[in-house]
């Protein structure tokens, strides 16, 4: 019988996450390389689920208390193959295709920094990432005056011309 638990990934609220699947041990350190040629100075925090053998949470990082957040994730979700990355001072816009183009990345699940829950399927001693329950239902649609403020939110950050 298969048992479904949400898992709430703590971390701070300026602490942005991605999580995703891969299929090697090696990505961590493929991970570690990718995020530190992305993005000068990056602090993140990263840790992968091995899924066999000693079944391990390996981890690596620029940033201990990112690093440790990465880890509690990690061992909370409880599923193989499974990765977590905390970023501390880059956002995952910058480093996503990046992350997403690492040879053992199999998918991403989630990036921000919403309150999340991760959705983990249990069956006696084996655990499976299902999905993501990540922020709010949408409340409404936008008007044009909010459509005009996010137009000019993202010109404001250099997103767009």
């Amino acid at each position: 019988m298969i048992e479904l638990k949400a898992v709430v990934i703590d971390k701070p609220p300026e602490v942005n996450v991605i999580i995703g699947q891969s299929h090697f041990i090696k990505t961590v350190e493929d991970l570690h390389e990718v995020l530190v040629q992305t993005v000068s100075g990056i602090k993140f925090g990263l840790a992968f689920c091995e899924a066999s053998g000693p079944c391990l949470v390996r981890h690596s990082g620029t940033d201990h208390e990112l690093e440790q957040l990465a880890v509690g994730a990690a061992r909370a979700i409880g599923a193989g193959h499974v990765f977590v990355v905390m970023l501390g001072n880059a956002f995952p816009l910058s480093v996503l295709n990046q992350v997403k183009l690492v040879a053992e990345v199999c998918t991403v699940y989630c990036a921000g920094s919403n309150p999340l829950r991760v959705v983990v399927a249990c069956e006696g001693e084996d655990r499976g990432l299902v999905g993501v329950i990540d922020g709010s239902a949408p409340k409404g649609v936008e008007d044009q005056e909010q459509k005009r403020e996010r137009q000019a939110l993202l010109r404001r950050l250099g997103y767009k011309l």
